[in-house]
């Protein structure tokens, strides 16, 4: 790779340090990953293709390419080189408040081809699709039940029902009193510690959601049931899960605390136990192709690299063509 010397004005040669770039089908697929790494009071660099964390302890050196999702809590510094290699291998990464419970900023993850985005943009822009869509996302939570006609009125009122339901189960099973979801988003001392341990569960399973929303080439902001927020699409999938995810490991984790337990650790920790198998992965990418009706595998679009130029016609034609000559 040549460069000018900004002194001499001589052209040199750079010499090209470290690893490669890693090329996209040497990727690993999506639920090839494991789930997400929590970082706090730590500085990020990078060695070769791995990042590496730095704190009091010491270093430890990670595989860049199999972390899905990278949260970046309070104390945290992250070099250029680090985000370079990060930004190569599609991993995604949130910056999120105090252990974990707040969700400030999220970086761009890999995306190859816009297929998938044109198809959810084609369902959430038309009212009779975006519907049929939304209730199908309300199926899932009914299994064995006809949703079909219920308005979206109807299909809202099932849902706060079923999920009260839910509580109410947990707080019997596990012995933890339950007198509502109450939280500060700016607080969250001033919780109960079940609220503390959801907040703590619920960002863990979104930051994990939103990875693979986007590491599919897919917008978390255009959702089916949430709208007007950056994150509605994560919303919407995510609420498929937290049943039998962020509910119940918020309530396994509060019945067995003991004093001075870090609540939001111990979570966050609990939530990564819970997705390390890599079955939640699975089921979210099974879902959202259900839910947009995508035949091909979502890991492997052919022609994730190909771009053409839209025409008026409704066919395609080639790009880094010079059309003046035509």
């Amino acid at each position: 790779m040549r460069f000018i010397n900004s002194h001499s004005g001589e052209k040199t040669m750079k010499k090209h340090v470290g690893a490669k770039k890693t090329e996209l089908l040497e990727l690993p697929r999506v639920s090839d990953r494991i789930t997400f790494l929590y970082v706090e009071h730590s500085k990020i660099n990078r060695q070769d293709s791995a990042i590496t964390v730095t704190d009091r302890r010491g270093i430890a050196r990670i595989p860049a390419a199999m972390i899905s999702v990278l949260m970046l809590g309070p104390g945290t510094e992250i070099t250029h080189r680090a985000m370079e290699l990060i930004g190569d291998t599609g991993t995604s990464i949130v910056w999120v408040g105090e252990r974990g419970v707040r969700l400030y900023a999220h970086g761009r993850a890999l995306t190859g081809s816009s297929r998938l985005i044109e198809r959810q943009a084609e369902l959430v822009s038309n009212r009779r699709s975006r519907l049929a869509v939304a209730r199908k996302m309300y199926q899932l939570r009914f299994p064995g039940e006809d949703v079909s006609n219920l308005t979206m009125q109807q299909l809202r009122g099932r849902e706060g029902a079923r999920v009260r339901q839910v509580y109410r189960e947990y707080s019997k099973k596990f012995g933890v009193e339950w007198t509502g979801r109450k939280y500060d988003p700016a607080d969250f001392e001033s919780g109960t510690p079940i609220n503390q341990a959801l907040s703590a569960a619920n960002v863990a399973l979104y930051g994990l959601v939103y990875s693979v929303i986007v590491a599919l080439g897919l917008s978390p902001g255009l959702g089916f049931i949430h709208t007007g927020h950056q994150l509605s699409f994560v919303y919407d999938i995510a609420d498929l899960y937290k049943a039998d995810t962020s509910i119940l490991t918020a309530f396994e984790v509060v019945s067995q605390l003991k004093p001075g337990d870090d609540i939001g650790q111990k979570t966050r920790l609990r939530m990564r136990d819970t997705f390390v198998d890599g079955k939640i992965i699975n089921a979210i990418v099974r879902d959202i192709r259900s839910l947009l009706e995508v035949e091909e595998d979502l890991e492997q679009i052919p022609g994730a690299q190909v771009i053409h130029l839209w025409d008026e016609s409704g066919h395609l034609v080639r790009y880094g063509v010079n059309y003046s000559y035509f």
